[in-house]
């Protein structure tokens, strides 16, 4: 039998992609080290490559990157990092570096010891909350099959008609009729088996029975999904209250209290604490659905605009999946028409980025290119975490670009009305919409607009990569020539060439202000034409660096000799950067239109001085130009 060195379980709600790319990822971080790895999935198609007992006990540590529950008490006794799967796919060199080198990694004892929990116990990535999320995807991954199932065949029976259903319509048909009851059975199924979920993963067993009986009272009384959902939660930790008061009793008892004790007492605690909550719950749930379904008609463009964000700002976790689960609530009360536009926002995003590359393929890798020519399938069939990747690559920027898109798909498909009566699949099931031309093409509209965003964001990105890439290759290839005067900036630095404290309110007010220094200091003979080489040199990649740095230069035949501006203002101005940040110090060159490198040899020395922490916090701790010349002039790379 292999012994593996990490052992890994991955998992997410819906089973279907974050699962098994977490799982890749893992495996693949783990090969670049050199050690072996098992990782355990839990998918819709149930757990697969399941971890032994003997591979658990040889193991070296546990990695769990999973939004749902898999058992994590049988890891009790290993050095166990438990994280979200979304973390298992962006940081899955970190963690298994973490779970191979970091000491300070913890033992996780287990639920059963009264002195520790899975909380305080393992390294989770962010506590309480996500261990609620955790419980409640549980609970989702359970309940969604059966909606798709009862809302596709409920779908089905409206081929006959939309009372085909009705004994005492002209449309009735036998067979939609069966179809119709067969799918309404599954889709009330919904709120027991979201309410049973939930509280299994926090009780386990018993939790299960608990949270059936009290998903049942929730659903009779008309509580909804927040009713299944509330009633999840009291149903576990009713059980883990049980567990703690009967916890002294003889071991030997352990039957009686999982097969009596903990069943009658918590089925009735449980279900008599939700059964007085039902009023409230059920008025909240009517008056949720109502508001929802008055903004499909009143404000469809807000609806698309605020369910479009949603959907592209996380790509499956919490907020995604928030507007995923009111849509399915909605499928289950018979509103195909809030799905249609959740599901359109969910497809945009991945189809994006098949345009993102094919309208600029320069910018992408071959790599990224095969991805979003892939993405193409996987967003058809609603798959979304194929453009989890190009969101990564960019977020601040590329993840507004696809809220931009997913916005537009959801607002067009509102406007028009269309009906999805399923939660997922994609183009699968066009057949069951009312109006499949139009959703796709509304879908189609919205990743265009993403694609040409992300094209322009990752053609800009990818010339200032080349810009820091140039800059950067200067320190090294620039020190073999003999010149050493060329790491000196004496030449070109004067007291008179710094001002501190210059006002302007933007970029291009500081290009003009530099123009207008140079001039003053007789560097140039003609503002205008310095001007023009600032603004030529910005339009082929943004001068802007990193921590509040910016180092325009203009080369013309206008410029009298080299020379060096410093620039710090009063109040930091918007620049594009390399980390996004505003910029507040500027060093300028002017350079003669002529055929040597002395403009590469100056940029090189500064940016070495710049690779120095301790040089950059001197050069922003002081606004005295005396201090900044000395600064310059006794630094050297």
């Amino acid at each position: 039998m292999t012994k593996y060195q990490i052992i890994a379980a991955t998992g997410c709600p819906t089973g279907i992609a974050h699962t098994y790319m977490a799982q890749e990822a893992l495996e693949q971080a783990a090969q670049k080290q050199g050690v072996s790895i098992k990782v355990e999935t839990h998918g819709q198609s149930g757990t697969e490559n399941v971890l032994t007992e003997a591979e658990i006990a040889n193991a070296t540590g546990v990695i769990i990157a999973a939004d749902k529950d898999v058992d994590i008490d049988r890891f009790a006794g290993k050095r166990l990092i438990n994280v979200s799967v979304s973390k298992g796919m962006k940081e899955p060199d970190k963690l298994v570096d973490r779970i191979l080198n970091d000491d300070t990694v913890p033992i996780y004892r287990g639920t059963g010891n009264s002195n520790d929990s899975s909380e305080n116990s393992a390294e989770t990535s962010s506590g309480f909350w996500h261990t609620l999320y955790v419980y409640l995807m549980n609970g989702v991954s359970h309940m969604l099959p059966l909606v798709v199932a009862g809302g596709v065949l409920i779908a089905l029976s409206f081929f006959w008609g939309i009372n085909s259903a009705d004994p005492k319509s002209s449309e009735y048909n036998q067979f939609a009729q069966l179809l119709n009851t067969i799918g309404g059975f599954a889709m009330n199924l919904m709120v027991p088996v979201l309410c049973a979920y939930i509280a299994e993963a926090i009780g386990k067993r018993s939790g299960l029975v608990v949270g059936f009986a009290t998903g049942m009272i929730a659903y009779t009384n008309g509580t909804g999904f927040l009713g299944g959902i509330l009633g999840g939660f009291l149903a576990g930790y009713t059980v883990v209250l049980l567990q703690i008061l009967f916890k002294k009793i003889p071991k030997s008892l352990d039957g009686l209290k999982q097969i009596f004790l903990f069943p009658v007492l918590g089925v009735f605690a449980s279900g008599a604490i939700m059964w007085y909550l039902s009023v409230p719950m059920k008025t909240i749930n009517e008056g949720m659905m109502t508001f929802l379904k008055g903004m499909e008609n009143s404000s469809p463009l807000l609806l698309g605009i605020v369910v479009g964000i949603m959907c592209a700002s996380d790509m499956g976790g919490p907020i995604n999946k928030a507007a995923y689960l009111t849509g399915t609530a909605l499928l289950a009360q018979g509103n195909y028409f809030f799905m249609a536009g959740v599901s359109a926002a969910c497809i945009a995003p991945p189809l994006a980025t098949g345009f993102a590359v094919l309208f600029n393929k320069k910018a992408y890798s071959s790599k990224e290119r095969s991805a979003g020519y892939v993405n193409f399938l996987l967003g058809s069939t609603h798959i979304t975490e194929g453009a989890i990747p190009f969101a990564a690559r960019n977020p601040l920027l590329n993840l507004p670009a696809f809220m931009v898109g997913s916005a537009i798909a959801a607002t067009l498909t509102y406007m028009s009305r269309i009906s999805v009566p399923a939660p997922h699949g994609g183009f699968i099931v066009l057949p069951l919409v009312n109006k499949p031309f139009l959703w796709v093409l509304y879908i189609i509209i919205g990743s265009i607009a993403s694609g040409l965003l992300l094209a322009i964001i990752a053609g800009r990105q990818t010339k200032k990569t080349a810009l820091a890439t140039e800059t950067a290759t200067l320190s090294e290839t620039l020190p073999e020539q003999p010149t050493v005067a060329k790491t000196d900036l004496s030449d070109i630095l004067s007291l008179e060439n710094i001002r501190t404290n210059v006002a302007v309110a933007n970029r291009d007010e500081l290009l003009d202000y530099l123009a207008r220094f140079a001039k003053e200091r007789h560097i140039t003979t003609d503002k205008q034409a310095v001007l023009n080489k600032y603004h030529q040199r910005e339009s082929e990649g943004s001068n802007g660096m990193e921590k509040g740095i910016a180092i325009p230069h203009a080369e013309d035949a206008t410029i009298q000799q080299s020379a060096m501006l410093i620039l710090k203002l009063s109040q930091p101005i918007a620049w594009e950067t390399f980390d996004h940040q505003p910029v507040d110090t500027i060093i300028s060159f002017l350079i003669p239109d002529e055929k040597n490198n002395h403009h590469l040899q100056y940029l090189s020395s500064t940016s070495k001085l710049l690779m120095h922490e301790d040089f950059i916090q001197q050069l922003k701790a002081t606004n005295d130009p005396n201090e900044i010349l000395t600064l310059f002039k006794t630094n050297r790379s």
